[in-house]
């Protein structure tokens, strides 16, 4: 991955043959300097234009160096993306010399510095390779907001290098920097919508993304970035309905215009913050016409509400929570399978049970998993009597879960994992998959204060049923939660 200039002065086009032809240029490099010095000036004296403006250059470069060595942290960048460039066409190697000033700027804290001098450790140019620095480097950079870093920090979680491959943490970092309008992460990031890598699929959304992509200030822009882009747009179009494509318009619209001051940081109260779950888990329908049960602590404090779908992602309400027993209730506009409820009491110990969930999301992707056990305890920790033990392995993100019989009927919602750091303070050992489930008879209970929904329930089944046939229900029942 080599270092992106933000920048070309008119030394760095002259340097890169790119004013004059580069031959002209390595030619004048191979006189000694007191001689170039004195031509130079003498064709300059002389009215010879390239010369003037080799004086001009000249005397440029020296003041440049002259606040770069009193410590001016952007003169020390400047100066070293001069010698970079030089280096990277081939003129003469400077890579020793631009690795100095990238380290002097860096170590004041430079963005920019730290961001080149990131990108010679992960390409060992005058530096022997070392990815995790380069990591390390860039990490610093992106922090303080500056978008090429963001952008090669997201590519290095999407290629798994120096870092835990991780879709979810390189989308968070191409969209950081397609929220400072880098043309490059507003085209990856409509891609990962597109495709629902690290993030949950939309259509819309991707479409926004290469809309924005397509029409990047020139700036910011490359040719060949925005020709993809507009090959997006033609290829998402067709899957898209009149108003869906209006929709993304008005999104990416509403992008511009919240972005025509410098983005803030994405760790503030942003908009763009705000289109990231700050907690996740899974709730389970109850009524064909959109009810369905989560737990409390999933949706406590929630600002918002959406569920991850077979109909895609929808908007949902909390309609009535207890907190003493960890129940919510919520309401999603359409109609759907739910599952049928039974009371706990028939729940027998060693009874097979099992739930689908969406745990540990950034780890695990966007997929239901299954996961199946016995109820190991008619009671909860310190005997409980409101929850079930179970044997069964749960994750992060599995709490609000149905817990179902061999029948298919839910007898608990999946809550809690028996906290393993005070268990190891009392016991001296690690538990292993001990996990508790609230019993549906407190679910049923609380749904009797809802008349509406309580009347809705499907009543349980009775008959055998092949165990592939119950996580299927089970499975089209489930969404994944996601609360802002």
């Amino acid at each position: 991955m080599k270092s992106t200039f933000q920048r070309c002065s008119l030394q760095l086009l002259l340097v890169a043959g790119l004013i004059f032809p580069q031959g002209t240029v390595k030619a004048q490099q191979e006189k000694p300097d007191a001689q170039k010095s004195g031509a130079s000036k003498a064709k300059a004296d002389s009215g010879d234009t390239a010369a003037q403006i080799n004086e001009a250059l000249a005397k440029k470069n020296e003041e440049l160096r002259a606040k770069a060595e009193r410590g001016d942290a952007r003169a020390q960048v400047e100066l070293g993306v001069g010698c970079d460039l030089e280096s990277s066409f081939g003129t003469t190697n400077r890579y020793a010399e631009a690795l100095k000033w990238y380290r002097m700027a860096a170590e004041q804290g430079d963005a920019e510095g730290e961001f080149h001098l990131g990108g010679f450790f992960e390409n060992g140019n005058g530096v022997a390779r070392d990815i995790s620095k380069a990591v390390e480097l860039y990490k610093e950079a992106a922090d303080q907001g500056f978008a090429p870093a963001q952008r090669s920090l997201g590519l290095m979680y999407q290629l798994g290098i120096g870092v835990p491959q991780s879709f979810v943490e390189s989308t968070k970092w191409f969209r950081r920097a397609a929220a400072r309008g880098d043309q490059l992460s507003e085209l990856w990031t409509g891609e990962f919508y597109e495709k629902g890598q690290g993030v949950i699929e939309d259509k819309v959304e991707a479409y926004k993304w290469f809309l924005l992509a397509a029409a990047a200030s020139p700036t910011n822009a490359s040719v060949g970035v925005r020709e993809k882009a507009n090959s997006k747009i033609i290829d998402i179009e067709p899957e898209l309905s009149a108003s869906q494509q209006a929709d993304g318009r008005r999104r990416a619209h509403a992008f511009n215009l919240n972005n025509q001051s410098p983005a803030p940081d994405v760790n503030s109260n942003s908009a763009l913050a705000a289109e990231s779950p700050r907690a996740t888990g899974t709730a389970f329908f109850i009524t064909d016409d959109g009810y369905l049960v989560s737990n409390y602590h999933v949706v406590k404090d929630a600002v918002k509400v959406r569920l991850l779908t077979g109909a895609g992602l929808l908007d949902a309400t909390v309609v009535k929570v207890d907190a003493a027993n960890d129940l919510a209730l919520l309401k999603a506009v359409g109609k759907f399978a739910p599952l049928p409820v039974v009371a706990s009491r028939t729940v027998k110990l060693g009874g097979t049970v099992a739930t689908v969930g969406f745990p540990d999301i950034g780890l695990q992707g966007f997929a239901p998993k299954l996961a199946k056990g016995e109820i190991a305890s008619l009671s909860g920790a310190a005997d409980d009597p409101r929850y079930f033990q179970v044997s069964l392995p749960v994750q992060p993100g599995n709490s609000g879960g149905a817990l179902v019989d061999a029948h298919g009927n839910v007898v608990g919602i999946v809550a809690a994992k028996l906290n393993a750091a005070a268990a190891l303070d009392a016991t001296g050992a690690l538990p292993e998959n001990v996990n508790y489930a609230v019993k549906s008879s407190l679910l049923l209970s609380f749904l009797e204060s809802v008349p509406d929904v309580s009347g809705k329930v499907k009543d349980p089944n009775t008959k055998d049923a092949p165990f592939e046939d119950v996580v299927k229900s089970a499975q089209d029942a489930a969404v994944l939660v996601l609360v802002y």
